[in-house]
């Protein structure tokens, strides 16, 4: 059960973790969007030093196309090849940033946008990734710097220091928001679990505390608190009968085969109880040998019915070859209610009936007053 739990979770912090990834894509794309619509503007509407084809292809199609192409790769990785999906992500938010950060070098803050894939890594709590985006953003700075003259004049050998170190310390502020965040989601998921085990056992003690130990039927004092709540509803038109079932020669039966015999007895009829019921029905050991089941929604005719079964069913228990000799029986005092009875005279007309099948011959219902089934 602890297993098909845990990879219950793992699937659940997969998936969340796949509704990250596709979220960082969205962004890629709308910053795609946002560099397109930037760059047109500003070369339609300010002074841009550019011919139309060193604009419209150099800073902008082309650029558009490589970052476009660099983002739905990562999209079809993510759909495809979930494995890898991690490593193309970033690469592609790596070219993305650093086409952005080479079209537009001469905006002096421009650079800081390489910190955008490392931030992003802290998302899945992974130092891995975090380290293969600081090394990205490194190589990709020093290729550019050893390739792109033009890029490499634009900055001065403190830059080409200082960029380097700026990456080193924002990495590492990104390792330690990465621990601290993986701390923190420790201490909330043992929280979590220490509140779910104290639920289990308040809910564990709560059912003992209804139920009977040996029967697991409801016990006498939950049994009154369903009684009084079955009552308002018989006040307001609900069909309710109460059946009384009381095992015939019990105390006999103990004290001749013992207690531990007595308890199979109680456990076996408690089981036919619970079989023979419904969901509705509301079962519950009363007191030593008596149970009592408060039946819902059922005719007379269906209320009788259930509580034959249940006698006939006893009627027919077998505990080896031992005790085949020992006859187990019950009687029954089957009683409905009536617009005129309260919570006493209705549990006592049905414990009249119990007590009248029993002196009239035990092993049987009594339902009316001068009826004897």
């Amino acid at each position: 059960m602890n297993k098909t739990k845990q990879d219950t979770q793992t699937m659940d912090y997969t998936t969340k973790q796949g509704r990250w990834v596709r979220k960082m894509l969205l962004l890629y794309w709308m910053i795609i969007a946002v560099h397109f619509i930037v760059q047109l503007g500003s070369y339609l509407f300010l002074d841009y030093r550019a011919t139309p084809y060193e604009f419209y292809v150099g800073t902008l199609i082309v650029p558009t196309l490589i970052m476009c192409g660099s983002n739905l790769l990562a999209e079809m990785a993510h759909h495809k090849y979930n494995r890898f999906s991690f490593v193309i992500l970033f690469m592609a938010s790596t070219v993305i940033c650093w086409m952005i950060i080479r079209l537009n070098y001469d905006v002096r803050i421009i650079t800081a946008l390489c910190l955008l894939p490392i931030f992003s890594s802290v998302l899945f709590f992974n130092r891995r990734l975090i380290w293969l985006s600081f090394v990205l953003q490194v190589v990709v700075f020093f290729s550019l710097v050893a390739i792109d003259g033009s890029f490499r004049t634009y900055f001065s050998d403190f830059d080409i220091v200082a960029i380097p170190t700026f990456l080193v310390m924002s990495t590492f502020i990104a390792l330690i928001i990465q621990a601290s965040g993986r701390d923190l989601l420790v201490d909330l998921y043992k929280t979590q679990h220490a509140q779910q085990e104290l639920m289990i056992s308040n809910a564990i003690i709560s059912k003992m505390s209804m139920t009977d130990g040996l029967t697991k039927l409801y016990n006498h004092l939950s049994f009154q608190t369903f009684y009084e709540k079955a009552l308002e509803y018989a006040k307001q038109g609900a069909i309710i009968h109460l059946a009384v079932v009381d095992i015939d020669n019990f105390k006999k039966i103990n004290d001749t085969y013992g207690h531990q015999f007595g308890d199979k007895i109680l456990e076996s009829i408690s089981q036919i109880i619970t079989e023979q019921i419904t969901a509705n029905d509301i079962p519950a050991r009363y007191g030593g040998e008596e149970f009592a089941i408060l039946m819902f929604e059922h005719t007379f005719e269906e209320a009788y019915q259930i509580v034959e079964c249940i006698r006939r069913e006893v009627e027919k228990m077998t505990f080896g070859e031992k005790m085949q000799s020992v006859s187990v029986t019950v009687s029954i005092g089957l009683k409905s209610y009536s617009e005129e009875m309260n919570k006493d005279t209705f549990f006592q007309g049905a414990d009249d009936y119990l007590y009248q099948a029993k002196r009239t011959g035990k092993n049987k219902i009594v339902a009316e007053l001068n009826h004897i089934a």
